[in-house]
């Protein structure tokens, strides 16, 4: 472990450790928070029951899809942009004031449009998602040394082999980044639409557990949320870094 992983892990350890003194003392109201001992317990258990097995599976299909529909329509996105400077230059304002809009308004829409299924909560975590890939994968194309497409066509590549092997590799760990925050995003969109409107799911079973004070339920699906999603994080940071070492040592 790095010096900076173990700052982190004694920084969640230490704040683990004082909430669970707090919690045990009596400084923290049990009704709003629990000890971190009691949530692990809740997580344990409920992975234990296999009752929301069903749930956890469908916020995953639905985060799985949103993701990878974004990701497509991002990545063409970006390259249709950076091929175009004219509609880049006409979407580019667009693009800087998209988070501040509330995608949430569109809910409604969408359900008008696709029913009440899964389909409405797919399409706010592609929303969510789509603009980060596109605007990543912008900035990697912009970010490929110039130099290195004249030595392309110095050697006589097809645009095919220059692509390939040229284009691709030095914006991956560019498109890579947009790859993390599509993820990211497609988890927020999804899930706080299951908090929103939504009969099943993860932030459903969440929502449904906070309304009915089950604080071991609660705490134990939101602690199970962040290791899923910390996991994840883990595994691209360290395909990220192999990525990046990658282009050093080319």
């Amino acid at each position: 472990m790095t010096r900076a992983g173990g700052i982190r892990a004694a920084v969640i350890g230490g704040a683990a450790a004082a909430l669970e003194i707090a919690c045990h003392a009596g400084w923290i109201d049990p009704v709003s928070v629990i000890p971190p001992s009691q949530m692990v317990a809740g997580a344990y258990t409920l992975l234990a029951s296999g009752e929301y097995y069903a749930d956890i599976l469908l916020t995953l299909e639905n985060v799985g899809l949103a993701l990878l529909v974004s990701l497509a329509f991002g990545f063409l996105g970006g390259l249709v942009l950076h091929r175009l400077p004219r509609l880049r230059q006409a979407i580019d304002p667009l693009l800087a004031s998209y988070y501040a809009v509330p995608t949430f308004l569109f809910y409604p829409l969408f359900i008008v449009l696709f029913g009440l299924n899964r389909w409405p909560l797919v399409a706010i975590g592609f929303l969510f998602a789509v603009v980060a890939m596109m605007l990543n994968t912008l900035n990697g194309f912009d970010r490929v040394p110039v130099v290195l497409t004249k030595t392309a066509r110095v050697m006589r590549l097809t645009r095919t082999q220059e692509i390939a092997r040229v284009t691709l590799p030095a914006c991956a760990p560019y498109i890579f980044t947009g790859v993390k925050l599509a993820i990211a995003y497609s988890f927020i969109g999804v899930i706080a639409g299951e908090f929103v409107l939504s009969g099943a799911g993860f932030g459903f079973k969440i929502a449904f557990a906070y309304n009915n004070f089950d604080n071991p339920t609660m705490y134990g699906l939101m602690l199970l949320l962040l290791l899923l999603v910390g996991s994840v994080n883990m595994l691209l940071y360290y395909w990220e870094r192999r990525l990046y070492a990658r282009q050093v040592r080319a």
